[in-house]
């Protein structure tokens, strides 16, 4: 099993943008979206704070998030990525089985990443990515770059919703046919 010491908390300030975006889904009624915690076990806690120090991860879990947009399953996983080039150690491989598995029962599977040192964040179909992960199995590069970033999906930030990604959903089931005629899994 992983153990989790303080870093695990990297991507938490994308996350807790996220967390208020699917609440201003929720109570608007477009979305129901939930945060699905990851199963620790606490092995040290600071007795002043009250906060876990240490931990070991219970079992693999899947993705960050899974809900239902207007009738439509979806799950995503939220990543934070410092650099141009996003490494596909960072995704495992029990997450793309269950994105591939998820599709196959007609959801939606995506990626929200941060591109941090450009303030940019996307939504990256589950497609794209795995169509980088068959490309590094088959010996290709272990990563992505910005550039390879459909930057049609580049996910808007307004006062209203912190992070509107479901505007580039519906973009993306707008062109999902064009996506399944050029990506084949």
């Amino acid at each position: 099993m992983g153990t989790w010491k303080t870093r695990g908390l990297r991507g938490s300030g994308l996350e807790e943008l996220l967390n208020v975006s699917n609440d201003i889904y929720k109570n608007a009624g477009i979305a129901l979206i939930q945060k699905i915690p990851t199963p620790i076990t606490p092995m040290e806690i600071d007795k002043t704070t009250r906060h876990i120090t240490l931990a070991y991860f219970d079992r693999r879990s899947t993705v960050d998030y899974i809900g239902v947009v207007q009738s439509i399953p979806v799950c995503f996983d939220a990543k934070e990525c410092a650099e141009d080039t996003f490494p596909l150690s960072n995704i495992h491989e029990h997450q793309i089985d269950f994105m591939l598995r998820f599709e196959e029962q007609r959801g939606i599977s995506f990626f929200i990443i941060s591109f941090t040192s450009r303030d940019e964040v996307y939504f990256v179909p589950f497609r794209d990515v795995y169509r980088f992960w068959q490309r590094m199995e088959k010996g290709g590069r272990k990563s992505f770059t910005y550039e390879e970033m459909d930057k049609s999906f580049r996910v808007r930030k307004s006062r209203e919703v912190p992070l509107h990604y479901l505007e580039q959903l519906e973009a993306y089931l707008e062109r999902i046919e064009e996506y399944s005629e050029a990506q084949d899994y």
